[in-house]
């Protein structure tokens, strides 16, 4: 057992002192009367005369402890400060890295470091040392997809989540909507797609108009009703012209064209085109646009037994069918590029429109029919309506 050392007043070291000051015995004989070792009674002795001038005038050590005191509460006060500000930037540090997920947090630990332990870092970064050890197993049918996923977005940059799923499944992967939505939120991915307003056609007062003829109409076969309009394309110096003619049924384009001038030619194009390489529909449907209204449009529409119907004036919704397709072909791809001259409408616009419509027909997944491609539908359609298939491989031939 350690022997339980001894503690002495400072009553009785004063005492000792002041005999072996006194010189009546030796340091041996005081030390053995009191039961002390001679050493103690040297050093209390020196402690003792070092301080002794404090007895004589304690009002000059009480100062010195005075100073002594307010540099040491100076000190502390800058000491505080410091750790205050570190303590700030640690927990501001602290609450950032906690932030980060689970992966991250494992490759800040440093296994070697020196100065702070594994324990440490894992409780600072908000994980738990079995975390740290945790090697993650990798799904690679999830990678698979996500990989997948990249590469459609590449491809066609304005498909939303559910154009996206439905690819995934035409493409044999087997996965859920939701999980396509959590997949692309992880990746960060979103549609891009632009935005700007839609101009109208304008009308000429001279020419007779018709009247609207798609209300309570059951759309049930391609070549049933058919709709046209044109659309602006804005380049540096002015506009450019696109007409387009539409099955509603399938939501086919059927022909297409652009041009520096929006006149009759224009619209005769696309209509010539469409009738030449698709057969007639029953309804055709119109704006109140002067180049609709002119004779030799309407003309050539009686002319193969077509009825003629027209929006009603300032309802772009009733023709709401070219009107959607102008928004998805705006918006997903002929406002995401500039087109800075004709001489790129001849070019550049038109394979980039070319690409685009071979994309919107043969492609690209259509909501409203159940994410079929419109061109499918059309050729579908035909087929179970043996007359129009006819005369449309007939007329095509």
């Amino acid at each position: 057992m350690s022997r339980k050392r001894t503690t002495y007043s400072a009553e009785f070291k004063t005492k000792l002192v002041l005999e072996v000051l006194k010189g009546d015995k030796t340091l041996n004989e005081i030390a053995s009367q009191n039961n002390i070792i001679p050493k103690n009674l040297s050093n209390w002795k020196e402690i003792f005369l070092s301080n002794a001038e404090l007895a004589m005038e304690p009002s000059k050590a009480v100062k010195e402890y005075k100073e002594q005191v307010v540099e040491l509460q100076s000190k502390i006060d800058k000491y505080a400060q410091v750790v205050g500000k570190i303590t700030v930037e640690r927990d501001w540090a602290v609450g950032k890295l906690k932030s980060l997920d689970l992966s991250n947090k494992q490759k800040m630990v440093e296994v070697q470091a020196k100065n702070i332990s594994l324990s440490q870092q894992t409780q600072l970064l908000g994980i738990s040392r079995s975390h740290f050890y945790y090697d993650p197993i990798i799904n690679e049918q999830k990678e698979a997809i996500k990989q997948h996923i990249q590469k459609i977005f590449k491809e066609i940059p304005i498909y939303g989540e559910k154009k996206i799923h439905q690819q995934l499944l035409e493409d044999g992967y087997t996965v859920s909507l939701n999980s396509v939505s959590r997949y692309r939120k992880e990746m960060g991915l979103k549609a891009v797609l632009a935005v700007r307003p839609i101009n109208t056609s304008i009308a000429n007062t001279a020419h007779p108009k018709h009247s609207y003829k798609l209300i309570d109409i059951e759309i049930v076969r391609a070549n049933q009703i058919w709709s046209t309009d044109i659309t602006y394309i804005k380049i540096n110096g002015g506009m450019v012209y696109m007409a387009a003619i539409i099955d509603w049924y399938s939501k086919a384009v059927l022909s297409w064209k652009i041009s520096n001038c929006m006149d009759t030619d224009l619209v005769m194009g696309v209509l010539n085109e469409a009738l030449t390489n698709n057969g007639t529909p029953e309804i055709f449907n119109t704006d109140q646009g002067s180049q609709y209204t002119s004779y030799i449009h309407t003309q050539t529409l009686k002319n193969n037994g077509i009825i003629i119907s027209m929006d009603g004036k300032g309802r772009a919704t009733d023709n709401i069918c070219i009107e959607r397709f102008w928004r998805s072909a705006k918006v997903e791809r002929i406002y995401l590029n500039e087109y800075n001259s004709i001489r790129e409408l001849k070019d550049d616009v038109k394979d980039d429109v070319k690409d685009y419509m071979e994309f919107y027909n043969d492609r690209r997944f259509h909501e409203t029919l159940e994410y079929k491609k419109p061109m499918c539908v059309y050729r579908n359609s035909l087929k179970l309506n043996r007359s129009d298939y006819e005369i449309t491989h007939k007329s095509v031939a």
